[in-house]
């Protein structure tokens, strides 16, 4: 069981070891449970091949219970986040890593502190509704597909949602 899957854990992201795998199998263990205890049969499953704090415990639970009624179809509330989110979504291609590459250097250059996180899976990138790539989502809002803005353009995106963060 070797792979790693980048999830929100709280207010982080952690790479969690097994993750597809589990969602895969959880359904037909966690039919009928409530909430928590769906939370317990994931943490039990996942707690075998990742090290979880045991005052950390329920922040885990919601977590993977979020995961898991994404992957269910279920309906999932999204809490809003605070601060500034930028995605780079793309798979790795030379013009993803230079996408990446500009918004950092817009955020070195200008002091600006952001969750940045570089999506590579192609099905997450779908479930974005973004259909082509490289792609920038600041704040979840879809700014550029297809090619790598100048840098101008995306240090104003950037200053502005930043910005608008504040207030």
């Amino acid at each position: 069981m070797d792979d790693v899957t980048k999830m929100r854990v709280g207010k982080h992201m952690v790479g969690i070891i097994g993750l597809k795998q589990t969602l895969a199998e959880a359904p037909a263990r966690c039919k009928g449970m409530t909430d928590d205890q769906i939370g317990e049969v994931l943490l039990e499953m996942l707690g075998r091949h990742n090290y979880i704090e045991t005052g950390f415990r329920e922040v885990y639970a919601q977590a993977f219970v979020h995961e898991y009624k994404k992957y269910t179809g279920e309906p999932v509330t999204e809490g809003r986040r605070q601060g500034l989110t930028i995605k780079v979504l793309g798979p790795g291609c030379a013009q993803c890593e230079r996408l990446e590459h500009e918004v950092m250097t817009v955020m070195s250059e200008n002091g600006i502190t952001a969750e940045l996180e570089h999506v590579r899976d192609v099905a997450e990138i779908a479930r974005l509704g973004v259909m082509g790539v490289p792609a920038l989502l600041i704040n979840d809002e879809v700014k550029a597909v297809g090619s790598v803005p100048p840098r101008e353009k995306i240090k104003a995106w950037v200053l502005r949602a930043a910005a608008d963060a504040i207030h």
